[in-house]
């Protein structure tokens, strides 16, 4: 179920940056786009689909360094996760949400994005866990 992933990604954070969350990055409120890619894609197409945007991110940072050509997160997007060909409202929704969580964080510059897409990747591996509302439900019938 994707109703715990924004749990989860708080979870994860905490994990990362402690408590209280008054001391988080700035950057940490404006993941919450994530939760779209979750309730627009699911949760196994939502962990392919961060892994996707971790390894955009990498394209994006080994270009910087390497002062290559860039062709941009949302290029790097679309290719590492195929969203051109599976294009409707929930790709569109995914990619505009990463996009946006991507730009305002590496805007912000308070924290590496790459961890942003790993506590992602660790909330839909704990959702993924977690029983559904119905399994728990028949389970409980019994």
């Amino acid at each position: 179920m994707t109703h715990d992933f924004g749990l989860h990604l708080t979870q994860e954070l905490g994990n990362r940056f402690g408590l209280p969350t008054a001391s988080w990055p700035a950057s940490a409120e404006q993941v919450t786009p994530f939760t779209i890619v979750v309730k627009a894609l699911g949760t196994d197409a939502a962990t392919r689909w961060f892994e996707g945007a971790r390894t955009a991110h990498h394209k994006v940072a080994a270009a910087e360094q390497n002062r290559t050509h860039n062709f941009g997160f949302p290029m790097y997007l679309d290719v590492a996760t195929e969203a051109h060909k599976e294009l409707g409202l929930p790709v569109l929704a995914a990619f505009e949400a990463t996009k946006a969580a991507y730009e305002i964080t590496r805007w912000a510059g308070d924290a590496d994005v790459e961890v942003y897409f790993a506590c992602a990747l660790r909330a839909c591996a704990r959702s993924s866990s977690q029983p559904s509302s119905t399994s728990v439900a028949a389970a409980a019938g019994r």
